[in-house]
């Protein structure tokens, strides 16, 4: 164990505190990865820009969540599956779309697949996905913004999913009915 410190209003730096006041405030608590995240003022930071960001892209709040999921499940990401299947129930993600989020199968849903397959592919190819992947993302009825709005989503994911895996971030308590461990082997398709 590396010993991360899972920060309150009370024990972090004070650059870091307004922001997580502001989580405080609004989820009625200070998420883990938050916490953590806080040691670094800047890292929490530009997590917190970055995902306040992805809430103004072309992309529905539904499609959000299912490029969080699909990200986090590429980076094999136990504590960001847990929280957004939470959230993708809150905002009203169909159940079986997340679970085959959870399970990195079709989505049963062909724009959603969609969005998944590329946002997989993208994460699993550092963006070298080729003509033919950003074609058929479009023909789904993704426009050009959105390819770029996919970026930003793994972007952000990228940061948090790599921070957990360093620090050993523990689930907070919504996650408890989520708790998500990778499978054996992952089979990114796209």
């Amino acid at each position: 164990m590396t010993g991360f410190v899972i920060h309150s209003l009370e024990t972090a730096p004070e650059a870091s505190t307004g922001i997580l006041s502001e989580l405080s405030k609004g989820w009625g608590f200070i998420p883990n990865l938050h916490g953590i995240l806080a040691e670094s003022p800047e890292a929490l930071a530009g997590y917190h820009t970055l995902f306040g960001l992805v809430g103004k892209t072309s992309l529905s709040p539904i499609e959000q969540q299912v490029a969080f999921l699909a990200v986090s499940f590429v980076n094999e990401c136990s504590y960001c599956m847990a929280g957004h299947s939470a959230l993708a129930a809150m905002a009203k993600v169909p159940a079986p779309v997340i679970a085959a989020l959870r399970a990195g199968t079709e989505v049963p849903d062909a724009k959603l697949d969609a969005l998944a397959r590329f946002v997989r592919s993208v994460t699993t190819h550092r963006g070298s996905v080729g003509d033919e992947a950003v074609a058929a993302f479009l023909a789904a009825g993704f426009s050009r913004r959105a390819v770029l709005d996919v970026v930003l989503v793994v972007a952000t994911k990228t940061l948090s999913n790599y921070t957990n895996h360093l620090t050993h971030t523990p689930d907070d308590a919504f996650m408890a009915a989520t708790a998500w461990t990778p499978p054996a082997t992952i089979t990114v398709e796209g």
